[in-house]
C-alpha cells in the first residue's frame, strides 16, 4: 500500500475540521479537489475510510486508524526535515510564513534584505492572513511560522501544539482628523465623544480597542465598522471619525495623517509562531533572528539588549 503524503494531510484535516468544506478552507483548496483527493487516498488504502451520514463525510474505524497514524507520519517527515537542515553545511530551505499588512510593511524588508546578504540559502514566501487565523494554519501544517498579536489587554489562550518567540512590542497611537486640536498626548477618555472608525468585534484589533475603551469608562461610539487599517486610516484623514494604529501600522499612513500619543497603556506584542519540535529548525531560528533584528532597528524591542 503507497499512500500520498499530500492526501494523508487531506485526511488529517478532514478527522480536525469535521467536514470536508472546512477542511477546504483550512488549506485554501476547493471542495471538489479535498472529495477528489480524499477518494484516491480511500483508493488507495484499499478499504472503506468514510461514509455518509446525512449530508456530512465521516470516517469510519479504519479511517480513523489511518488518520491517527497520519498525525505520526507527518510529524516524522517534519522532523526528517529537520535533520537534513542540521546535517547541511549551510542552511538551505524554503519557508512559508503567515503574514498581515503592517508586518509585511513594517518588519518584512529590513529582515528579508539581512536574511538574503547573510543567508542566501533561505527563500522566506509569505501568505497574507487575518491575525486570528495565522496560528491555526501553522499548526495545521499550511505554513512553517506566522506572526501573532497578543494585546496588552487581551491575552491569548496559547496552543501548546506551537512554539513562539517575541520579535517586537508595538505602542498604540491616536489618528485623529487633520486639524484636530487635543495636543500632544491624547488619552482615550478624550474621545468618548467621538466618532470612530473601528474593525469589528470578531477582530483581535477591534475586541482589543473596544475593551481599552469600556475600561476608560465608555463605550466607542462605532460610525463606520472597517476591517482593513489602511482603509480606516484613509478615512480618519477624510474627517469621518478617529482611530488607534500600531508602530508598525504607522508605515500605512496615508497623506495628510495627524497622529498624536496615546496616554493610556495600552501596547501589543508581536510574535512568531511555529510548530513544536525536539529540534527547532536552523533555518526557522535564522528567520526570527532577522525579524527581531528588524524590529531593533525601528526601536520596537521587546528587550533592547535583543
Amino acid at each position: 500500500m503507497e499512500l500520498s503524503l499530500h492526501r494523508l494531510k487531506l485526511l488529517r484535516e478532514l478527522r480536525r475540521r469535521g467536514t470536508v468544506t472546512a477542511a477546504a478552507q483550512s488549506l485554501s483548496y476547493t471542495v471538489s479537489a479535498v472529495s477528489q483527493q480524499l477518494t484516491l487516498l480511500e483508493r488507495d488504502a484499499g478499504t472503506p475510510l468514510f461514509e455518509k451520514l446525512g449530508r456530512r463525510m465521516v470516517l469510519t474505524e479504519a479511517g480513523v486508524v489511518l488518520a491517527e497514524h497520519a498525525e505520526e507520519i507527518l510529524a516524522s517527515v517534519e522532523r526528517a526535515g529537520v535533520a537534513m537542515e542540521a546535517a547541511q553545511g549551510g542552511v538551505s530551505a524554503r519557508l512559508t510564513a503567515g503574514v498581515w499588512a503592517s508586518v509585511a510593511a513594517g518588519l518584512l524588508p529590513t529582515a528579508l534584505t539581512a536574511l538574503s546578504e547573510a543567508h542566501p540559502g533561505i527563500e522566506l514566501r509569505t501568505k497574507e492572513l487575518a491575525p486570528e487565523d495565522t496560528a491555526d494554519a501553522v499548526r495545521d501544517g499550511a505554513l512553517d511560522l506566522s506572526f501573532v498579536i497578543e494585546y496588552s489587554n487581551t491575552p491569548l489562550e496559547w496552543d501548546p501544539a506551537l512554539n513562539r518567540q517575541i520579535v517586537a512590542v508595538e505602542r498604540m497611537h491616536v489618528a485623529l482628523p487633520p486639524g484636530s486640536e487635543l495636543g500632544d498626548v491624547v488619552a482615550l477618555a478624550d474621545l468618548a465623544d467621538r466618532q470612530w472608525i473601528l474593525a469589528g468585534p470578531r477582530s483581535q484589533f477591534g475586541r482589543a480597542v473596544r475593551r481599552a475603551c469600556h475600561h476608560a469608562g465608555f463605550d466607542p461610539k462605532i460610525g463606520h465598522e472597517v476591517e482593513e487599517q489602511a482603509t480606516a486610516l484613509a478615512m480618519v484623514v477624510s474627517g469621518l471619525g478617529v482611530t488607534l494604529v500600531s508602530d508598525l501600522g504607522l508605515r500605512l499612513l496615508p497623506p495628510g495623517s495627524y497622529i498624536v500619543e496615546l496616554a493610556d497603556d495600552f501596547h501589543r506584542t508581536v510574535w512568531v509562531a511555529y510548530r513544536a519540535s525536539s529540534e527547532p529548525r536552523a533555518s526557522l531560528q535564522l528567520v526570527i533572528g532577522a525579524v527581531a533584528g528588524a524590529a531593533r532597528q525601528l526601536g520596537l524591542a521587546a528587550d533592547p539588549s535583543m
